[in-house]
């Protein structure tokens, strides 16, 4: 009996992530096609992907940035929206594009005996608020797509030679997944 549970324990382990993954596809795939009004099945996952890479396309030229810079600006006026829309752009930039900000993994000596924390330097200068001795970090949550921000002394923070992305999927995965360095 208890082989036939670690069978399907070991089951579950293998099927599971398959499982969730092929969901989440399908309902994207459902999703964006029911927005889109369109009829055949992944179709608007094709028309997403080639309607991102013409939007990135066309913001390579200058007259079109300079004209979207104009709709930044209109969001930027828009109380409710200046606050969402500045957000999402500031956390897709600290991801992706030229601005990225967890890029610089570290160690932080959290609390005495030894307990350190994982996370990411994201802003080395505070002086605006008088605290030159101290570093921003981020602490991602693991099996979450959220964390918390915290003002660590300088001294306590120590820099890891490893690579950002697959810091930043050991710590999502709540120590699961391998990191090589």
């Amino acid at each position: 009996m208890k082989r036939l549970a670690n069978w399907f324990l070991q089951g579950l382990v293998f099927l599971v992530p398959f499982a969730l993954t092929l969901y989440v596809f399908v309902w994207a795939f459902r999703s964006i096609d029911g927005w889109l009004g369109l009829p055949i099945p992944g179709l608007g996952i094709a028309v997403t992907l080639v309607g991102v890479t013409v939007i990135g396309a066309l913001l390579s030229n200058l007259l079109i940035r300079k004209l979207l810079s104009l709709f930044e600006a209109l969001f930027a006026r828009m109380p409710i929206a200046r606050f969402v829309f500045t957000s999402v752009k500031d956390l897709m930039g600290a991801f992706v594009g030229e601005k990225r900000r967890f890029d610089r993994p570290v160690v932080v000596d959290a609390l005495p005996g030894g307990v350190m924390m994982l996370g990411f330097v994201t802003r080395e200068s505070l002086d605006m608020w008088q605290l030159a001795d101290s570093v921003a970090v981020y602490f991602p949550q693991s099996y979450a797509f959220a964390g918390y921000l915290a003002l660590v002394p300088r001294s306590r923070v120590r820099p890891v030679a490893v690579d950002g992305s697959q810091f930043m999927a050991f710590i999502v995965s709540g120590g699961v997944t391998g990191v090589s360095g």
